[in-house]
């Protein structure tokens, strides 16, 4: 649990924390905007959100009379700004009330930010390369920067050597469930990767990993189908090494109205909510792949602090009322 606010923000680690933050998100501008990419400001609130899963909800808000909803994701923004803006990103703050429970797990706020990336007319392979390329300018930069707050904490740049070096893995969701079960561990074949699952295959690898291939009906109604391979997602997440965990979740994403349509009616969603978005799709919005970085996990993982409340100067965890 964070100390008393004032102590929190006294302490050493938080500084360099915030000093890794501040050159995470210049290497990351700096990286976007030279392959094209235009950063927005993402909407802080909206009539509907990103639907979620394991448990998070979004918060209420009264907006002139009419229910919004505090954004849990831009992901819906993001598409229909491809409209006007073929390549783009935000640094995009989210508001997800999780589950009580997860307040123990080291990975999970209630506030968080996330570097939010979509590129029209991309496929899993580019937007991959540009998560991949990302993460690799990024801990450069970090490294390059302020290595002596990253070595106060105890971090070696050996451990960043075959990241450094863009040297990624991939393995399919079968694949690492398959891995699991080898291991000990019970694992869903139809789910996500789950918390303690995806924490021992990050335990287990020295390098990040791509994780491809998810199941339909495990993830929202935007990632796309992969039509060659029916029930099987054309989407993927971005694992660190050394027991950190998922650092980026992407997909292709699903441009057409119809198909989007029937996408929400099977996961339960009533299409009614999605009306703003629905009727852009209908006049039409671009193929394309995106992905969001998670920003406090990236400097957690950069840091090897122990929890992400640890590099956030105002945490909010799950279950617990904070200023």
């Amino acid at each position: 649990m964070p100390p008393p606010l004032g102590e929190h923000l006294a302490s050493p680690a938080l500084r360099s924390a915030m000093l890794v933050q501040q050159e995470t998100l210049w290497a990351a501008r700096e990286f976007l905007r030279s392959r094209g990419f235009t950063e927005l400001l993402p909407p802080l609130v909206g009539p509907v959100t990103d639907p979620g899963g394991r448990g998070a909800k979004a918060l209420d808000v009264d907006y002139y009379g009419e229910p919004y909803k505090l954004m849990t994701s831009a992901i819906l923004y993001k598409q229909a700004s491809l409209r006007g803006f073929g390549k783009l990103f935000y640094i995009a703050p989210n508001v997800r009330v999780e589950p009580p429970e997860t307040a123990g797990t080291g990975r999970h706020l209630v506030e968080f930010h996330q570097i939010d990336v979509e590129m029209a007319g991309a496929d899993r392979d580019t937007i991959q390369e540009i998560a991949a390329g990302l993460l690799t300018h990024v801990v450069a930069h970090v490294w390059r920067t302020v290595p002596e707050e990253l070595t106060a904490l105890g971090r070696d740049r050996a451990d960043f050597a075959a990241l450094l070096a863009g040297d990624f893995g991939t393995v399919t969701h079968a694949g690492a469930v398959e891995r699991l079960a080898e291991l000990g561990h019970a694992q869903s074949p139809d789910a996500e990767i789950d918390w303690a699952g995806e924490a021992v295959l990050s335990r287990q690898a020295d390098r990040p990993f791509f994780i491809n291939d998810y199941p339909k009906g495990s993830r929202g109604f935007y990632d796309r189908e992969d039509h060659e391979r029916p029930g099987v997602l054309r989407n993927f997440d971005l694992i660190a090494h050394g027991g950190y965990g998922e650092l980026v979740s992407g997909s292709e994403r699903e441009s057409d109205y119809a198909t989007i349509v029937t996408r929400m009616r099977e996961s339960g969603e009533n299409p009614a909510k999605y009306r703003w978005y629905l009727d852009l799709a209908r006049e039409g919005i671009p193929a394309s792949a995106g992905f969001g970085m998670g920003l406090q996990r990236l400097v957690r993982f950069l840091t090897g602090l122990d929890a992400l409340w640890q590099v956030s100067a105002y945490p909010k965890l799950p279950g617990v009322v904070a200023p």
